[in-house]
């Protein structure tokens, strides 16, 4: 299971001026804000970026201040995978080791919605256990239940996190993920088709 939510794109006005940076091309420019405040670039500016995003990275640089910044809701399993994009992210997370035993432990706050009978049997058995030992650390603050918790919680366990990116980040993440065999990477690039541009930017090597 993946969720990607509020989900803002910003500076991409910026970005674009800055693509005309090379050859002083501004007064070119034909882009501009609808009555909806959103940046809609004009077709000048859409054939210029076009052309840079799909002359490849040394040359599309103004992507990468394109940012994008998004809530994702996904298993610690994933977020593993994820980790590999360090350059160019930035993440918050919410904080297993100070509230996860701030609420009841249930079988929502995992992923598990392609395990076996057998596999959703044993996880309940260990939820069960989870929450036996999560009361009794806030009864006790017996540290060794808190170690139980920590050290026994599945790679299934939902985490959220805001994270930060630009758009020649997302380009390494479609292509290198769009076939993944893990589902959670193929609705991250469902969101990633639907940003501004994307089809445009983002999904230039399609567009070759």
């Amino acid at each position: 299971m993946l969720k990607a939510e509020r989900i803002s794109v910003m500076n991409l006005e910026n970005a674009v001026r800055g693509a005309r940076n090379p050859m002083n091309s501004w007064a070119r420019m034909d882009s501009y804000y609808d009555d909806r405040n959103r940046y809609v670039l004009g077709p000048q500016d859409l054939d210029l970026c076009r052309r840079l995003a799909r002359a490849g990275s040394d040359h599309r640089k103004f992507m990468r201040q394109i940012m994008v910044s998004m809530d994702i809701t996904a298993p610690l399993y994933w977020w593993k995978e994820f980790d590999t994009y360090k350059v160019g992210t930035v993440a918050n997370s919410t904080s297993t080791m100070h509230k996860l035993h701030a609420r009841p432990i249930v079988r929502d706050d995992f992923s598990c919605e392609r395990l076996t009978d057998d596999g959703l049997a044993a996880l309940d058995a260990l939820i069960a256990f989870l929450e036996v030992q999560r009361q009794r650390f806030t009864e006790t603050h017996d540290i060794a239940c808190w170690h139980n918790l920590i050290q026994l919680l599945p790679s299934s366990y939902n985490q959220m996190r805001t994270v930060s990116m630009n758009y020649e980040v997302l380009v390494n993440i479609y292509y290198a993920r769009r076939t993944h065999k893990l589902p959670e990477w193929h609705t991250l690039c469902d969101a990633i088709r639907a940003l501004p541009y994307a089809t445009d930017l983002i999904l230039c090597r399609e567009s070759e």
